[in-house]
């Protein structure tokens, strides 16, 4: 039996990677800063081992990672530290998983594809990001690449799903939920893609578990792109929310940017509402199979749910 470790497993991916990978009867580690928070995500699963340490001590890692054939690399930081801390955390990856004889499976976005020139996005196109963040990415990519440990790169569009708190669809899910006043960013005419977290941590693993798949580049895109009015509408008749939505726009995030470091971050990342890129689902269709497709409807309906678990439980 195969053992993982997932690094981040507090996080949206992270959570659903972990929760995948159990479901396939794997052995689990499940490792982040916050036991709190990993104890009450994963208390009840018998195969998860909860490892509380600090992604940037060796030691914590050496220890969390001995006898583990596979790294789920899922953590992410605030976009104010990227440049600081992901490049620090990649190479203290890379450097653990050679010492242990583990691959690595990196959590990934679409930021290093930069604009697209043609949707949908092929994994071969040349990648020339034009933003800070996502010249990070590339190169997070790019040392995985030079190294000596068998790796794979799972490119995901914008992420929704249980547990999914930093991303760019959450506060506008978790306020319907609670019946607050509302905010969508960017245009709500414009299709873009939002991956159920369950599905993209199917797709993953199933790259992961495969011998054939490693040293690439993998995409795994969305059911199908959605503008903000239709994911809007769904929400309604899920939840029978009847207020308003408020557009948050460039500008409006701009100004708050200039009062609060962490919005100011997010200014360089909007094109993608405005030019979003889609990804193309071809090459895991064609040398792997089905995309897990959960509807837009289900993967809202169970988000929804399980905030309101959670709000019930007082998390």
């Amino acid at each position: 039996m195969q053992t993982a470790l997932v690094i981040g497993a507090s996080g949206g991916m992270g959570y659903a990677l972990v929760n995948e990978l159990v479901s396939r009867n794997l052995q689990v580690k499940a490792f982040a800063r916050n036991k709190e928070k990993l104890v009450a995500l994963f208390q009840h699963h018998k195969n998860v081992e909860i490892i509380s340490g600090d992604a940037f001590n060796e030691k914590d890692l050496m220890r969390a990672s001995k006898d583990v054939d596979i790294i789920f690399h899922a953590i992410s930081f605030p976009y104010q530290d990227w440049e600081k801390l992901h490049m620090c955390c990649v190479d203290m990856v890379i450097n653990i998983a050679e010492r242990q004889g583990a691959k690595i499976a990196l959590v990934d976005n679409i930021y290093a594809y930069g604009r697209p020139s043609t949707n949908p996005v092929i994994e071969q196109v040349r990648k020339e990001p034009q933003t800070k963040k996502g010249k990070i990415r590339l190169t997070m990519e790019n040392k995985l690449k030079i190294s000596n440990v068998p790796s794979l790169i799972v490119h995901f569009p914008d992420l929704y799903g249980p547990n999914a708190e930093n991303t760019i669809l959450y506060e506008t899910l978790k306020n319907v939920a609670q019946g607050k006043k509302a905010n969508f960013v960017g245009s709500m005419q414009v299709k873009r893609e939002f991956l159920y977290t369950v599905d993209g941590a199917k797709a993953m693993v199933e790259l992961a578990l495969r011998d054939d798949t490693y040293n690439q580049n993998w995409n795994v895109p969305a059911v199908h792109p959605i503008a903000g009015e239709e994911l809007v509408k769904i929400l309604r008749e899920i939840t029978g929310y009847k207020k308003s939505i408020r557009t948050v726009s460039k500008g409006m995030i701009q100004l708050i940017g200039l009062f609060n470091t962490s919005m100011k971050e997010v200014v360089e990342m909007l094109y993608l509402t405005e030019e979003p890129v889609i990804l193309s689902g071809e090459k895991f269709e064609k040398e792997i199979g089905a995309l897990p497709r959960t509807s837009y409807r289900v993967g809202l309906e169970e988000t929804i749910a399980w905030m309101n678990e959670r709000a019930l439980k007082g998390f």
